[in-house]
């Protein structure tokens, strides 16, 4: 290898050395970065082709450690999430952009809503998801962005919506321990909501006949006026004791347009509810016969009826959770709970072959191979937790030590650029 060859292989060690040492720079300054992903330059070998007197050298080739993730940090903010496992966020630089190319993948999960209540991080992507409609999540393509919506956080409303079934669970004294007397009826109610969301309430009075064992209960609107009353007969010993066992004496007591009649085997009451001129089907469960899924007679108190009940008034959302699938619910004003989006993971092959962009978010390559979308924590992606973010991978003890190494490595070919500097220099004076 001649002199200048020599040189050539030192200057390359330079270069090399100082691309090094701009990753472990720039790995420092990103040490608490959130989902910021080491980036370090691994030394290839340049082989000489043009026989042994070519110049060989060495080259820096940058890479990113995309795979290992950082240690996850609790926070404040709902919105702020973190994956655990494989993953990451799908994000967009427009918000519900139907253009495959503005969609990127970061681990980087601190949201906060702009403006327009679009979740979006500080680096100005928007977070991603599947929109349930009326409850329901629609179809999901695995196999592109197709589908995604921007997550909004503040745009959500719930409509009014008319309760349909009541199911009644409570306990009615036993007549032989003295606590229940013909004359003497208990009562309780449940509420009920009509379809422009109004709340009313159903009153429901248990009278105890004198037959043992027996009671007849009488279903009521909130200003007392009877819609039916059933008669109903509970076991008194073998395996279904204090199972009701009949129901008889179904009596129409509603005046029309309502109605009032009765299974006598499901045990549920149809009412025909009448609210000023419209009707409004409802079904009121007691129990089927033989079980304890609804009413019962056991020796003690009257224990008041739990009611389960469907239907509700429009409500403004007030706030958001996200559970470890990445279902994020809306908690609303009238106290009901609604699934808005599915906020999905996307795995890559090798997320390593990723293209690195700005704002700690990656961009798909014929190097980082398929990409899928899944739910989270299914198929091969891990969950979401929210209320974390995930820092940094940097180690900077790891950092500190290679910028050592790579300091020593620059400044030794540095001296071999400057030793052949002297030869060259030395040769010159041959002729002197």
């Amino acid at each position: 290898m001649s002199i200048s060859s020599a040189m050539q292989t030192g200057v390359s060690g330079l270069n090399a050395n100082s691309v090094a040492v701009g990753e472990i720079s720039e790995n420092i300054a990103n040490a608490n970065t959130t989902g910021y992903k080491r980036s370090f330059a691994q030394m290839v070998t340049m082989t000489p082709s043009g026989g042994l007197d070519a110049p060989s050298g060495v080259n820096a080739v940058v890479s990113s450690d995309v795979t290992n993730g950082g240690a996850v940090i609790p926070t404040s903010s709902a919105t702020d999430f973190a994956v655990n496992g494989n993953g990451f966020f799908v994000v967009s630089g427009r918000a519900n952009t139907s253009v495959e190319s503005d969609y990127v993948l970061t681990r980087a999960g601190s949201f906060k809503p702009d403006e327009n209540g679009d979740l979006v991080n500080s680096a100005g992507y928007f977070l991603s998801g599947y929109p349930y409609t009326d409850g329901t999540l629609g179809s999901i393509d695995g196999n592109s962005f197709n589908g995604l919506k921007t997550v909004n956080v503040t745009d959500a409303t719930l409509s009014a919506k008319a309760t349909t079934t009541v199911s009644v669970q409570g306990n009615l004294p036993s007549q032989e321990t003295g606590n229940a007397t013909p004359g003497a009826p208990f009562t309780s109610s449940s509420q009920y909501f009509t379809p422009l969301g109004a709340a009313k309430r159903l009153e429901y009075s248990w009278q105890p006949t004198a037959t043992q064992n027996q009671w007849d209960v009488t279903v009521s609107d909130g200003d007392g006026v009877p819609y039916g009353q059933v008669t109903v007969d509970f076991a008194a010993s073998g395996p279904n004791a204090g199972a009701p066992v009949s129901y008889s004496g179904v009596t129409n007591l509603a005046t029309a347009p309502g109605a009032f009649s009765m299974d006598t085997t499901t045990g549920v009451m149809s009412l025909t509810m009448n609210d000023g001129g419209t009707t409004q089907p409802i079904d009121v469960g007691l129990g089927a016969l033989n079980s304890f899924d609804g009413m019962t007679q056991f020796a003690g108190d009257f224990t008041p009826q739990k009611f389960d009940t469907d239907g509700s008034s429009a409500g403004a959302l007030t706030r958001m959770e996200v559970d470890d699938t990445g279902t994020m619910y809306g908690i609303f004003d009238n106290g009901q709970r609604q699934a808005l989006y599915k906020i999905p993971l996307a795995h890559v092959a090798n997320p390593n072959g990723m293209q690195e962009v700005d704002g700690d978010a990656y961009r798909l390559t014929r190097n980082s191979g398929d990409f899928t979308i899944h739910k989270a924590n299914e198929g091969p992606v891990g969950t979401i937790s929210s209320g974390t973010l995930e820092g940094s991978n940097v180690d900077i003890a790891q950092e500190l030590s290679d910028l050592i190494r790579t300091q020593r490595a620059y400044s030794t070919n540095a001296k071999i650029v400057t030793t052949m500097d002297e030869m060259l220099d030395e040769t010159t004076r041959l002729k002197r």
